[in-house]
Parts: C-alpha cells; structure tokens; sequence
C-alpha cells in the first residue's frame, strides 16, 4: 500500500520567537556539513571507527522578506553579536514540521537547535529585470546541535463518543 504525507504548517523559531515574514520557495535550510562517524580501512580490510562531534552541528540558511518585522529582529540580534561577541548570548532555534496523513493523524518532527551564531552578513541584490530575489534577506547560522525527535502520531478527528462514558471503540 502506498502511503502519502501533507506537509505545510512548518514553524521555525530563533530565540523563541516564530518567524512568520518567509519568503517563498526554499524558505529555511537545516543541513549537516560534517559526517557522525569516520571511518578508516587499513591493511587486510581491517576497520576502525571513531564518533566525530563535529558531525553534530549544522548550518541554518533562511529567507525572510527585505525589511520585515522578522528581518529587523534579526538584524538587531546580528548587531549585538558584531558589538561585543564575547558577551553575545548565543542563539537558540526550534524547527517542527508537521506531516499528515491525510486521514487527520499528524506527527511533529521537532529539531531543537542551540549554541547558535551568525555565519555571515546579509547581502543585497540589485536587479533591474524585476527579479524576486531582490526582497528577500538571506540569513545563515551555524548551530552547534539539533538533534531530531519524532514524536507520537497525533489524531486531529474529532472524538466520535457524544458524551459516552469510555467511547465507541
């Protein structure tokens, strides 16, 4: 039996607030660099493996609208961070994605990211053909973590018992 998943009421957060000003297309980007594992064969196949931390932080690359609330926001964070790095409190970040089934269960996929810094400045785009580009900020992190839950699948049916003690079941 094939199965389907409905995607869309994604919510991702820096410092606990709910950036809403996205832009299209390819909104927000986590993405891991760096393997978990290395691995080393030597002679006659034998194989040694060694856990690599460095597997564990990550890159957030994410596209909000030029000039929007959210775009201030962070542009202010970005300026505190310039002004005095060694008292910058680092970023913290939560991505949920919502999958349904279209039968009304959904299941949450939450990362939570902490330890987080701007990569790089924001730059700008001029174009005199009309492209889109032009009004997005494109903000980039580092994180030094996200680990991934998934949690139980939740139904959004509405109970069916009308009042009864126990349910229909």
């Amino acid at each position: 039996m094939s199965k389907l998943i409905l995607v869309g009421s994604d919510v991702i957060k820096i410092n606990d607030r709910i950036i809403t000003d996205l832009a299209d297309g390819d909104a927000g980007v986590l993405a891991f660099a760096g393997n978990l594992v290395s691995v080393r064969t030597g002679k006659e196949g034998n194989n040694t493996y060694a856990f690599n931390e460095g597997g564990r932080q990550c890159t957030l690359a994410l596209n909000v609208l030029r000039g929007s609330e959210d775009d201030i926001f962070l542009n202010t964070l970005l300026a505190r961070m310039k002004s005095d790095f060694s008292s910058f409190v680092m970023l913290t970040g939560e991505i949920i994605k919502s999958k349904g089934d279209g039968l009304g269960n959904v299941q949450d996929e939450v990362y939570i990211l902490s330890g987080g810094v701007f990569a790089k400045e924001v730059g700008v785009k001029v174009n005199t053909s009309g492209g889109t580009d032009q009004t997005i900020s494109s903000w980039n992190f580092i994180f030094t973590s996200a680990p991934r839950t998934i949690g139980e699948n939740k139904s959004s049916k509405k109970d069916d018992s009308h009042g009864k003690k126990g349910g229909n079941k």
